[in-house]
């Protein structure tokens, strides 16, 4: 553990963490843009704009396996700062299972609420059917769907980050080639890319416990799986959930915000949401690969901020930020060259392409904003301060976000609606600095009163 969150060099440190961290979830994107290619084989804007509604519920079933995943990786990172293993392997154990617990309620939910939930989401009589196929496979996978996203942030918190990054690889990678076979070979549509996503995970769920079950038979002190280890203590559960549901609460308010949006792209026809869909979709890797750096750095923050190693803990947090912006403005120039022909992937109408083309240019300025907004966001949860990153998420997704929709759509119609989400980042990212440096002073100042009462002492 101490050469995992101990090395001298940050640079080096944050390579070692968030590299895997971001494959992890390009890894993931991939397997969603497979998804999407696959489905846009068909030909049927129906089709495409079924899974594009589909996502947010996806990401909603995501986000509870983080609330154990995220705030128990938390949790266990700054215990580990302290020293203490024995309560760090007890919140190990409490988060698995109650990963796996809610998995199984959100099947039983799911499936009872199929068709309801389909038109909540912007089903309508064009695609209703094809969101429905979707959701089925979804829910009936979502116990493996949610151990497979949950363990990741856990692995990561005990040193296994070799292992998260693979079972994620794996996961993705059955679920590509299921794709092929089930929408192409056996014309499943819809349908086959949701039960090919619930194999992968099933597939990455069966090989993190295999690594759980070797690690704890070769002694691993951070790995307890025996059931009868469920003893969770009322102060490391508030401790978890109140970092956990913020975290969690991001890809839910993210989710809705999505389907608010949805919903009024859908004003302008089933071709509008399947481009949005489409440019969505590619717009999806400077968020989730900015989401990866920051989520794989938080560890270190929160080891760095339990140990007291504040110069490290500062240095760390700028360090990432300036990769992550660096990140965010390498992305928007590519877009801007390469917009249409990353359209023409997907898509073979020109009127399509050319409208994908243009949404992902009003899509892509807001990237180089997402490596200040995800890192802070990413500090305070690390920190255990669950109600600034609540409070980000809170203006991010409902506060401003669904105003802005209401009113650019007034404003700019159709436009509008796509650069609500570069407005809302850039209100979002002075409010982010004002918090982050404000966090920083408070602490410094701490310091410099902890210092003096030292002095006073001898």
């Amino acid at each position: 553990m101490s050469t995992v969150f101990e090395g001298k060099n940050v640079s080096a440190t944050i390579f070692r963490l968030g590299v895997p961290a971001m494959l992890s979830q390009l890894a993931t994107l991939i397997y969603n843009m497979a998804d999407t290619y696959f489905v846009s084989m068909t030909k049927s804007a129906e089709q495409i704009a079924a899974v594009t509604l589909c996502v947010p519920v996806l990401l909603i079933i995501m986000s509870i396996a983080c609330v154990f995943g995220m705030g128990g990786g938390s949790v266990i990172a700054r215990q580990l700062g302290k020293g203490d293993k024995g309560d760090s392997a007890r919140c190990l154990n409490f988060c698995i299972y109650s990963v796996a617990i809610a998995g199984i309620l959100t099947l039983l939910l799911g499936m009872a609420a199929l068709t309801p939930l389909s038109r909540v989401i912007g089903a309508d009589g064009s695609n209703l059917g094809y969101t429905c196929a979707y959701l089925k496979w979804i829910f009936i996978g979502a116990p493996f769907v949610m151990l497979a996203n949950g363990l990741p942030h856990a692995l990561r918190s005990v040193g296994l980050i070799r292992e998260s990054t693979i079972g994620i690889v794996l996961g993705n990678a059955v679920n590509i080639v299921l794709d092929w076979i089930f929408i192409v070979i056996f014309h499943m549509g819809t349908a086959g890319a949701a039960l090919a996503t619930s194999i992968g995970f099933l597939c990455a769920t069966v090989y993190y416990f295999a690594c759980l079950i070797h690690q704890e038979r070769q002694g691993n002190p951070l790995i307890t799986l025996s059931p009868g280890q469920f003893k969770p203590a009322k102060q490391m559960v508030l401790a978890v959930v109140s970092i956990g549901i913020p975290g969690a609460l991001i890809t839910v308010m993210l989710s809705v915000s999505n389907i608010v949006l949805n919903n009024f792209i859908s004003i302008y026809g089933s071709d509008a949401v399947a481009a949005y869909g489409i440019a969505y979709k590619i717009d999806l890797f400077p968020i989730m690969l900015s989401v990866g750096l920051s989520t794989g750095i938080a560890p270190l923050l929160g080891y760095a901020y339990g140990a007291g190693q504040k110069e490290h803990l500062d240095k760390t947090m700028r360090t990432g930020t300036v990769y992550g912006i660096a990140l965010g403005v390498i992305f928007t120039a590519f877009f801007m060259v390469f917009c249409r022909g990353l359209a023409s992937i997907f898509l073979d109408e020109e009127s399509l392409v050319a409208q994908t083309a243009h949404f992902l240019r009003l899509l892509c300025f807001h990237a180089p904003l997402l490596g200040i907004i995800n890192m802070v966001t990413s500090y305070f949860q690390a920190l255990g301060k669950a109600m600034r990153s609540l409070t980000i998420t809170v203006l991010r997704n409902i506060v401003l976000f669904i105003p802005g929709v209401i009113l650019l759509n007034y404003v700019w119609q159709l436009d509008g609606v796509i650069l609500t989400q570069l407005v809302v980042e850039c209100i979002l990212t002075v409010i982010c600095l004002v918090l982050y440096f404000g966090s920083a002073a408070r602490h410094m100042a701490g310091d410099s009163k902890q210092d003096s009462l030292e002095a006073c002492r001898t």
